[in-house]
């Protein structure tokens, strides 16, 4: 009885593990398709991102970023920088100078400011 029982959940385990290890495969495979049928978006994002981070220039133009992230509507781009982190902020009111910067740099260039305010 005992042995029964021994051999029965040693099976279960190894079923399990077999199990876990086969759904762990097949997860990463479906991500792989998934990275593979949007690699320009994900592309796209991680090149906004480059821009947006650079050492000395915390915003950036729209015109800049559409210069350099070519092939994509106005309003496709703008999505694309929402995802990658980024917040436009129109300068002096102007609603045609359109600047983007990484929510994750704010800090950054409120401190900027207030140095260069004082």
């Amino acid at each position: 009885m005992q042995e029964t029982i021994l051999i029965s959940g040693i099976s279960a385990i190894i079923g399990g593990l077999i199990s876990f290890f086969l759904q762990n495969i097949k997860h990463k495979q479906e991500m792989q398709k998934l990275f593979e049928s949007n690699k320009t978006e994900f592309m796209a994002e991680t090149t906004a991102r480059y821009f947006l981070n650079h050492k000395s220039h915390i915003e950036r133009s729209f015109t800049t970023l559409k210069q350099h992230l070519g092939g994509f509507e106005d309003n496709e781009l703008r999505r694309i920088l929402v995802r990658a982190g980024a917040i436009r902020v129109f300068r002096d009111g102007d609603e045609q100078d359109e600047w983007w910067r990484l929510l994750s740099r704010q800090e950054e260039y409120f401190d900027r400011k207030k140095k260069s305010d004082e």
